[in-house]
């Protein structure tokens, strides 16, 4: 089927080809975007001004010596209007060779017609591109989900809802780089490849350096180059970018994302987290206009105060399991057997911990909320609270059951951060491959001193997914990964 429509796309071709007619010019005289045209109808269809309008073909009816058409440019869709009397009849028998999905320019005038939209009067128009294959709606109508992950650009043509949420993404990451922007930070970069991966627990992407003949990692967060450039003296910092982790595919989880990350000299975690609520609240408004979000079944209320969880107490209330009764692994190891959560045997007490809590309480969380006091078996790049050895400075943001947001008052200590690289590199030699490398320059940087910081990351494809209510993190990507498919022959 989509073979026969196509050969008859190309016989249109071969003919526009042989009228000596360009299929695909570069340049495109386009005055006005559709918008401007409908912002501006009264003063140009009065003043009788012409205007140039330009987009795709998404509607294209014959009636005679009348045809009726209608385009798109990314700001709306207007009714274009030919009459063979007024733009000739050559140009005019040339009208049979468009098609839907065709883009073309057209000049005219717009004028109000008798059942009163607001239209163009075409006294001339040029063709831009030929298209070659018919839109979704003519064969599969787009409903194959794998379809439209794959060919994004067909489900943004055809459904106006999913280029609105994509819009509505850009708009939410403005608002984010302002807020920042505008409290001081400065917005930097760091390097994606890496010689050693470092910053969150997860396993990285491998790839190789022809020219250094050496294995490099793609980066799997952001921390650690940008707590450098806290110690090389930037006090406020912030970076937007993409990281990269070779775990599994879920409705939460993609394997490549876009971090959030901002670091403050000189303040520590519960000074972060107040700045952090405030920041959620006033993008959300901005973006959504309404600080009562809906997600699935739920109304999610982002009015301060949240509500601050104890990590301990939270899972002793959900699970009837007090972790600091259990000090080992072997111990949090008969914990999961006994609740029957399944177990990688290679991972320590900190993993089996954080399984426990995904499992059993995490999904129970709902509303937004600050999880905080987290044992330093799970958190091994940040500082020891006050007068504990087993708790640190940490906190999380919890909304409808996910995890989005981590920070925490930063370890300075270099002495203490090599030992707690030294115990995540035991666990890795064990099998734990989502365990930390010991990164020496990192603590070499550590030596030369770096004030107290804190420091904050979020994940915004998920944060995003949630506050815009979809139910997949693939529909807030333009491209999510696919399993790879055989070329198709051109």
């Amino acid at each position: 089927m989509i073979d026969k429509l196509k050969q008859a796309r190309l016989d249109k071709l071969n003919k526009i080809k042989e009228a000596d007619i360009d299929p695909y010019p570069a340049k495109c005289e386009r005055t006005h975007i559709i918008k401007q045209a409908f912002d501006n109808f009264d003063e140009f269809s009065k003043s009788e001004k012409e205007i140039i309008l330009a987009g795709r073909i998404r509607m294209i009816r014959a009636h005679g010596g009348l045809t009726f058409a209608n385009i798109e440019d990314q700001s709306g869709q207007i009714q274009l209007f030919f009459k063979r009397d007024e733009i000739g009849k050559e140009e005019y028998a040339m009208l049979k060779n468009l098609d839907m999905g065709d883009f073309i320019e057209a000049r005219g005038i717009l004028f109000t017609t008798k059942r009163g939209e607001q239209t163009l009067n075409v006294g001339g128009y040029k063709l831009l591109t030929k298209s070659l294959l018919p839109l979704p709606e003519k064969w599969y109508g787009l409903k194959d989900e794998e379809i439209k992950y794959r060919k994004r650009y067909l489900d943004l043509i055809m459904n106006k809802d999913v280029k609105n949420l994509f819009i509505k993404r850009i708009e939410f990451i403005n608002n984010i780089k302002e807020y920042l922007n505008g409290n001081n930070y400065l917005e930097v970069e760091t390097p994606i490849l890496e010689s050693v991966p470092g910053g969150a627990d997860a396993e990285p992407f491998i790839t190789h350096h022809n020219k250094l003949d050496t294995d490099l990692y793609l980066r799997i967060s952001l921390e650690l180059h940008l707590k450098r450039l806290i110690v090389g003296g930037f006090e406020k910092i912030y970076e937007l970018g993409r990281v990269f982790r070779n775990e599994g595919i879920s409705t939460q989880h993609l394997q490549e994302f876009t971090m959030l990350e901002y670091y403050c000299a000189y303040v520590n975690y519960e000074e972060l987290m107040r700045f952090t609520e405030d920041f959620y609240t006033a993008i959300i408004k901005k973006t959504f206009g309404t600080l009562e979000i809906k997600y699935q079944d739920e109304i999610l209320n982002f009015k301060t105060p949240w509500q601050r969880i104890d990590f301990r107490e939270i899972i002793l209330e959900k699970s009837g399991v007090d972790i600091e009764k259990h000090p080992s692994t072997e111990d949090m190891q008969k914990v999961l057997r006994e609740k029957k959560i399944k177990f990688d045997k290679t991972v320590g007490r900190g993993r089996l911990i954080d399984q426990l809590y995904k499992k059993l309480v995490r999904p129970k969380l709902v509303q937004p909320a600050f999880l905080i006091n987290h044992p330093l078996d799970i958190s091994p790049l940040a500082k020891k609270k006050d007068n504990s050895e087993n708790k640190v400075q940490r906190f999380q943001i919890l909304i409808a059951g996910s995890e989005v947001g981590n920070g925490f008052s930063e370890l300075n200590d270099p002495i203490d951060q090599k030992e707690r690289f030294d115990a995540q590199a035991k666990l890795r030699t064990a099998g734990d491959k989502e365990a930390q490398m010991t990164d020496e320059d990192f603590i070499e940087a550590l030596e030369y001193g770096m004030p107290p910081t804190a420091g904050f990351g979020v994940g915004i494809d998920r944060l995003f997914m949630i506050l815009a209510n979809q139910e997949n993190i693939r529909d807030t990507v333009f491209f999510p990964m696919m399993r790879p498919k055989k070329t198709r022959k051109i």
